[in-house]
């Protein structure tokens, strides 16, 4: 598996059986991982940053759940390759959860927009989030956010000399006027994520 290619390629997937054979190994990796990836950013935002090995596994279990075989293939290569950081970025998915239905849909409405209220912030650098790919965000028609966004982090190279430092705080930051928060990032997700991302 190339990380160091920072793409994911049909030479880097293993058939439905073989995986199977680790899937319990892997799945247990990705455990232990989401426990370095995850920033919880006031109390119904998740902030779940993506690696070479979390898009790896998606697309295998995608592949394991659909039974599509090698025509599925390219298509979940397509939605999960570009998530891959690719060197001076960092890319999330970010949940929005709230266990009542009525008030989950009441809280997505009050969100509208939230897209373009996503930043981290290192070392005095503020890296706005850039929506993955032109799927709409928020309906225009009633200006209800989606509860899953897929965002990237575009670094200079100084916000990522800053972030691999480890020096000052890094924090992951949502302004927008209906949900206004803030979340530091640890030590070691930070030495993490420079590690796997950059």
């Amino acid at each position: 598996m190339p990380r160091e290619q920072r793409t994911i390629t049909a030479a880097d997937i293993l058939p439905v059986e073989q995986f199977q054979a680790i899937r319990a190994e892997k799945k247990a990796e990705a455990i232990a991982r989401k426990k370095l990836t995850r920033v919880s950013v006031g109390p119904h935002a998740t902030v779940l940053f993506e690696t070479w090995d979390s898009m790896w596994l998606q697309i295998q279990e995608m592949l394991r759940i659909e039974k599509g075989g090698d025509e599925q293939l390219p298509d979940e290569l397509a939605a999960y390759d570009p998530m891959v950081p690719k060197g001076s970025e960092l890319t999330a998915t970010v949940l929005f959860e709230v266990g009542d239905p009525v008030r989950r849909d009441a809280f997505l409405r009050s969100i509208g927009g939230i897209e373009k209220h996503v930043a981290i912030e290192v070392a005095g650098h503020r890296i706005r989030a850039r929506p993955e790919g032109d799927i709409e965000r928020t309906r225009e028609r009633d200006n209800k956010a989606s509860a899953v966004h897929f965002f990237h982090f575009d670094f200079t190279p100084e916000a990522v000399a800053a972030w691999k430092s480890g020096e000052g705080s890094a924090m992951v930051l949502m302004d927008h006027p209906a949900y206004g928060h803030a979340a530091l990032v640890s030590a070691e997700t930070r030495e993490f994520l420079a590690r796997e991302c950059f």
